[in-house]
């Protein structure tokens, strides 16, 4: 087996918003205490605060090194892409990004440095993605039916995609457009382009059937992706995407596990 073909492991670790503690915020550095505390809402600073200390911890865990150790940067691509081209506005009179809050996706440094990351939660669950040295990107997002998803899809799925949805029978619709969405947005945030990469650009297969890149319009796209759907209930949708040209083994570690290790 040559390297090229070895598998390559991701794991993901689910978090349920239950095991969220105020004795974790001494694992948050100064920004992100800071940012903590802007939440309004106990169920958004519930997800933040998890998100943040579960990365440290786990990263932790995998470099044998203290979580204080464990440090990030964030690195917003698109931001980055204006500014290469002069997007943001002309160079003598300050970029548009430069005063904004930082943002974008975390990249870990310090003693967890070739790690890659990715964080998302919906309703009482979040996930965080690992990969060694290969971009990953992981969501989830909670069914609602409540929303105007004719609408959404309308600016949310390619054209061939929006019409294998409206075929399929109306009880159907709601599970699967969050199966589109879970699955593009996992690839856009590998990328590190987020949602403002675009939606629509970015085709994958339907969601009742082994989840694919199928096309992606265009620059900024990867040349080959790994993408997978992860099992969190009835009522989630969610996937995880891998850039890598490789087999992906997967360890996806429950909510039990993740408790034991904010624990600990």
């Amino acid at each position: 087996m040559t390297l090229s073909s070895a598998p390559l492991e991701s794991t993901v670790w689910w978090a349920h918003t239950s095991a969220a503690s105020e004795r974790l915020l001494r694992l948050l550095d100064s920004e992100e205490l800071a940012r903590q505390s802007r939440f309004r809402l106990q169920a958004d600073r519930d997800r933040h605060l998890l998100g943040r200390s579960l990365a440290r911890l786990a990263l932790a865990e995998r470099t044998g090194c203290a979580p204080e150790k464990v440090t990030f940067d964030l690195r917003c691509r698109s931001c980055e892409e204006k500014s290469r081209t002069g997007a943001d506005g002309h160079p003598e009179q300050g970029s548009g990004t430069a005063e904004q809050a930082p943002h974008g996706k975390p990249v870990p440094t310090g003693a967890a440095r070739g790690w890659e990351i990715s964080v998302s939660h919906s309703g009482e669950w979040v996930a965080l993605a690992l990969a060694r040295e290969v971009p990953v990107g992981v969501d989830v997002e909670r069914i609602s039916d409540a929303r105007d998803l004719d609408g959404l899809a309308g600016y949310t799925l390619a054209d061939a995609e929006h019409e294998q949805w409206r075929a399929l029978p109306e009880q159907g619709r709601a599970g699967a457009f969050f199966g589109y969405w879970a699955r593009k947005e996992a690839l856009l945030k590998a990328t590190g382009l987020g949602l403002s990469g675009g939606l629509r650009r970015v085709s994958v297969s339907p969601p009742h059937t082994e989840a694919r890149l199928l096309s992606w319009e265009g620059g900024g796209g990867p040349e080959t992706a790994w993408l997978s759907d992860l099992d969190r209930g009835e009522k989630y949708r969610s996937a995880l995407a891998v850039l890598t040209d490789r087999p992906v083994e997967l360890a996806v570690h429950s909510p039990e596990r993740t408790a034991d290790l904010l624990r600990g």
